[in-house]
């Protein structure tokens, strides 16, 4: 549905580093950085897949919920355990959350801004 989603973060190499270190998991990597105009900043995305945008703001972002696709659960464990050591905050680790649905399984982080990043996978264990 989404080509791409873009927002201001407050500190952009912090967030850059955040996001394609939690995002690895699901083949995240930068396909486009620009500095001028600054409002530009950096395209990221999975081969195949809509872009995330990030660009350095001086406003303060308002609170986003951010939910990537994953294919697996280990997917879904990689991210947690990759965006804790980003220096993304706890906010639900992985586990089922079957108040969605049975095989809803996800993991819940705050990135530096405080925006809610999942990752979920709709799948059945294996």
């Amino acid at each position: 549905m989404f080509d791409h989603v873009k927002f201001g973060v407050r500190d952009y190499p912090v967030s850059k580093a955040f996001y394609l270190k939690a995002l690895a998991p699901i083949g995240v990597a930068v396909i486009g950085e620009r500095h001028a105009p600054p409002e530009y900043g950096v395209e990221m995305s999975a081969p195949g897949e809509s872009s995330l945008c990030l660009y350095q703001t001086t406003e303060k972002p308002a609170h986003l919920h951010l939910a990537f696709v994953a294919e697996n659960r280990e997917q879904v464990d990689a991210f947690y355990r990759a965006a804790l050591e980003a220096g993304g905050k706890d906010n639900g680790a992985p586990g089922l959350r079957p108040q969605y649905h049975a095989n809803y399984y996800a993991a819940f982080v705050f990135d530096p801004d405080g925006h809610n990043v999942e990752l979920v996978c709709h799948k059945p264990g294996a």
